[in-house]
């Protein structure tokens, strides 16, 4: 059995017919863009959770609900790391809500957010990192509007 030694929460967060992204900037780096999340952390109940942290943290959001969609796996030290990929709606965001440390440390760079039209020829002229996320967006984008549209299934 591969040991899991990192596990990440991002989202796919759809604003009416927009895209919502982080663009990174850092010194000696061309822009990247990236979905909103990071880590889960040891006291996230579940990834699920780690990712409404994540998403307060990084808009001061909330969404309306969100659906694993995807999943990739990256090679690190130990074992491999998950990447566990929703779509959602975002239900509200206030900025002056956020409470990521990032935003704190100047030398971590820029984090700005941006809304991009939600196609694939917008997502493919972005440089969004990882790269299998981005094609996995811009191949998918009917199937995630879909998703997050859908009815709320009865529990």
């Amino acid at each position: 059995m591969t040991n899991v030694v990192k596990r990440n929460a991002r989202a796919i967060i759809l604003d009416g017919d927009e895209l919502v992204l982080i663009k990174r900037t850092k010194p000696g780096r061309e822009p990247y863009w990236v979905s909103v999340g990071g880590s889960v952390e040891e006291d996230d109940a579940t990834v699920e959770a780690a990712l409404h942290r994540e998403v307060f943290e990084e808009l001061g959001g909330k969404l309306e609900r969100a659906e694993l969609v995807h999943l990739t796996t990256d090679e690190l030290e130990g074992g491999i790391g998950i990447q566990h990929i929703f779509a959602a709606r975002l239900k509200s965001m206030d900025l002056a809500a956020r409470t990521g440390t990032e935003f704190t440390k100047p030398e971590r760079g820029r984090y700005e957010v941006v809304r991009v039209p939600f196609t694939a020829e917008a997502v493919h002229e972005l440089n969004l990192m990882p790269q299998e996320l981005a094609n996995f967006i811009a191949t998918n984008t009917d199937a995630i509007v879909s998703v997050v549209d859908s009815p709320l299934r009865e529990a």
